[in-house]
């Protein structure tokens, strides 16, 4: 069983190593100077403009918010006392 797998590995190594030939440049002879160019074309028209789409609808408003609670009222403040505070300026 082993020889008739390397027979017919060495037999298609042979084979595609055959069929590989080295390119083969040629050379084409020129038949004279080249000549003189020739002027440039004209420049083609230009496309016409593509229509201009319709405009968007608008948006709807959103929902407005609701009205937070009112906060409770605060207690009436005491009177003074007969305590008088100086604060003297900064020098």
């Amino acid at each position: 069983m082993k020889y008739p797998m390397v027979f017919s590995a060495v037999l298609m190594a042979l084979a595609l190593s055959a069929c590989e030939r080295p390119p083969t440049v040629v050379t084409v002879p020129v038949a004279g100077p080249a000549g003189a160019t020739g002027a440039t074309g004209s420049t083609g028209s230009t496309g016409a403009t593509g229509y201009t789409g319709a405009p968007g609808t608008t948006g709807d408003t959103g929902a407005t918010g609701s009205t937070g609670e009112t906060g409770a009222t605060g207690e009436r403040g005491k009177t003074g006392g007969g305590t008088v505070v100086i604060v003297p300026p900064a020098k």
